[in-house]
């Protein structure tokens, strides 16, 4: 059962604090309450952030509550709780969860029902906060609901735990909010979960495997070619064969014992290129460029592009359907993307509509967007823009159905070529010698160059 700190004020105008654990705090307040306690603050103890422990937002953290918290009334609280072994247990292995995606997803979902059942945001959130078992997310979720309270919108708490949602989860939840439509961006955020968890489990359904038999490999090679072939090496020249190793196997030999000797080298150039790399795409041009590169990139950049055109159309769409003009969808909406390339194209497509241009310019010139996306955009701004947006969104997904089949299709035969790749050397240089060792060819050699035979 969770533990909380309470502050609360008496009829006869005394300050009490405690410590104490309840089902919620939600019970809590009303047993307050119902012993004549006007509850102050209530805070709960077991909260612990997924990247270390991170002060909350709108309720105070508990180290200053206790900083000022009288001990003897708190110990004299904790002395009239006895719980149950259960309770220990259960409070036990809940302190410290760690806040998983999953965690994110079904309070989304949860969110997104009570949201088109017309409950209003602090009641919806009451109401998950009562059900929601990971007591770290209670947590934030109180933390959430407290700022709500205080009149402030949603994302604004949220951001404050970037670790736990993720970036563009944020700014749609905030598009959502701004535009008046949050069960729509709700319905956006859990598709965006779905497709994101799914996408990343078919992706590491492939690379993983791959990745895991070319480091076994690599493992392989090295130590076959530090103990064992010099073991063959020996043998031969013990008993006097003219066989020897194949010359490629030497001159791996060769290149590890270099290796071996000198291995500060690689390692400081490769640290170099490294943090060169760092460095550069860390300054404004560099990450521009890189964000570029990400759109341009063989394989994956056709799919990263469509992701983010196809979310900046939908945040759009969500805001010119509340009655927003398009240049404020524009400065709304930009929110939703990271990518430089794209805050750059919606930028100068905000400057074309203040002097009088087309917004849609700044995407056709890019040479990213397809002439399709551009021309339904174009019939849209002289018919109804937010119903060809609709359409256009329907033929974005299933271009980015597309773009992931084919790298399903291309990414297995690429990393098989890369692990077969390195079977091959392996088998070049470290196998070939070990069957010359089993098949004994060898000691005949040896045997005829002392005349033995």
């Amino acid at each position: 059962m969770p533990e909380y700190i309470y502050k609360a004020v008496t009829t006869q105008g005394q300050i009490v604090k405690n410590r104490v654990e309840a089902a919620s705090k939600n019970n809590l307040v009303k047993v307050l309450k119902h012993n004549d306690l006007l509850p102050i603050e209530v805070v709960q103890v077991s909260y612990r952030s997924k990247k270390g422990r991170v002060n909350k937002r709108n309720i105070i953290d508990i180290d200053d509550i206790m900083q000022t918290a009288n001990s003897a009334n708190v110990l004299r609280g904790r002395e009239s709780v006895k719980p149950s072994l259960r309770e220990k247990v259960n409070l036990a292995l809940s302190t410290g969860q760690k806040i998983t995606i999953r965690d994110v997803i079904v309070f989304t979902q949860n969110f997104y029902l009570l949201k088109k059942a017309n409950f209003n945001n602090i009641h919806a959130l009451s109401t998950i906060i009562n059900s929601t078992e990971n007591l770290s997310f209670r947590g934030v979720l109180e933390d959430i609901l407290a700022g709500v309270e205080a009149g402030e919108y949603m994302y604004t708490t949220m951001e404050y735990y970037s670790n736990i949602f993720p970036y563009i989860y944020i700014n749609m939840i905030k598009v959502g909010e701004l535009s008046g439509s949050l069960t729509k961006s709700l319905e956006q955020a859990v598709k965006y979960l779905d497709d994101t968890t799914t996408r990343n489990r078919r992706i590491k359904s492939i690379l993983i495997p791959n990745i895991v038999q070319f480091f076994a490999i690599l493992i392989l090679l090295i130590v076959g070619t530090v103990f064992v072939l010099p073991a063959i090496e020996d043998v031969f020249d013990q008993l006097g064969s003219t066989v020897g190793l194949p010359p490629i196997t030497k001159k791996f030999m060769e290149f590890m014992d270099w290796m071996g000797m000198y291995w500060y080298i690689p390692v400081a150039l490769i640290a170099i290129v490294v943090l060169s790399i760092v460095g550069y795409i860390n300054t404004p041009k560099g990450k521009y460029n890189w964000h570029y590169f990400k759109y341009k990139a063989p394989i994956f950049g056709r799919l990263i592009w469509g992701i983010d055109f196809s979310r900046l159309m939908r945040a759009m769409l969500l805001n010119l359907q509340n009655g927003m003009r398009i240049q404020d969808s524009l400065e709304v909406s930009k929110s939703v993307v990271k990518n430089y390339v794209m805050l750059s194209m919606v930028e100068t497509a905000i400057n074309n509509i203040l002097i009088g241009g087309s917004w849609i310019e700044p995407f056709e010139k890019s040479g990213l967007c397809s002439s399709m996306e551009t021309e339904m955009l174009k019939i849209g701004m002289q018919t109804d823009l937010s119903e060809m947006m609709e359409k256009l969104l329907d033929y974005m997904d299933i271009d980015i159905e597309n773009s992931l089949n084919r790298i399903m299709k291309v990414l297995p035969e690429l990393s098989y070529s890369i692990v077969g790749v390195l079977l091959i050397f392996l088998v070049v240089v470290v196998l070939v010698p070990c069957i010359q060792m089993y098949m004994g060819n060898w000691l005949i050699d040896a045997y005829q160059q002392q005349g033995l035979i």
